[in-house]
């Protein structure tokens, strides 16, 4: 059985929204538990571990699954394989690391003008990001095409994180009709249940 060390609402929910979409068996450890302490060396989640092998990255253990259980969230050859995986690498490399930008800002500089600018700026330039991604989903009903792949389900866990920032992160119709459908899917409202998340990124 699985193991997937968590904390709630963040980055690692998209692997647990996947791991129910594949529909299998997994134990969770939550952020701050004895065990997560001695197994995740760097504090930082998503970890998986399958029996001896432990991954401590969002885009291995995405792709670890995807090809261990043959998953059309990724698909497995041609153009359409890299286009998935590029997409989920703007989503796990882009996009993540522009709100991790802004959560660094807000925990660690002191209040005050210059974090209100900077934090200001960088929320504009997360918006500059999602018009990119709405542009994409102009002529796709989701990012790669007709079939959801980690990439939507990634851009709509990060998309939920605006929430913690009193500034305006405009997403863009197209992504929050994507956003839409994808949090719809059984296998999201079951982690979002499990792990206590409220979403709000959408109406």
């Amino acid at each position: 059985m699985y193991k997937l060390y968590f904390m709630a609402g963040s980055c690692s929910l998209g692997v647990h929204v996947f791991l129910n979409e594949l529909g299998q068996d997994f134990e969770l450890v939550p952020h701050g538990d004895a065990e997560f302490k001695k197994q995740v060396p760097f504090g930082s989640v998503p970890v998986l571990q399958d029996g001896d092998l432990v991954l401590h990255e969002g885009a291995s253990i995405m792709q670890y699954l995807a090809e261990k259980h043959a998953s059309d969230f990724l698909p497995t050859s041609g153009d359409a394989k890299w286009k998935a995986f590029d997409w989920m690498m703007i989503a796990n490399a882009t996009v993540h690391t522009a709100y991790s930008k802004l959560f660094a800002i807000a925990n660690t500089m002191e209040d005050g003008p210059e974090k209100v600018k900077l934090m200001e700026a960088l929320a504009d330039k997360i918006s500059a990001t999602w018009k990119v991604v709405n542009d994409q989903l102009g002529n796709t009903r989701f990012v790669c095409g007709d079939q959801p792949t980690i990439a939507d389900v990634w851009l709509s866990v990060y998309a939920n994180w605006g929430g913690y920032f009193p500034f305006k992160i405009t997403l863009g119709e197209n992504v929050e009709r994507m956003i839409r459908e994808i949090i719809a899917r059984p296998a999201y409202q079951k982690a979002l249940a499990t792990e206590g998340v409220d979403y709000k990124a959408v109406a």
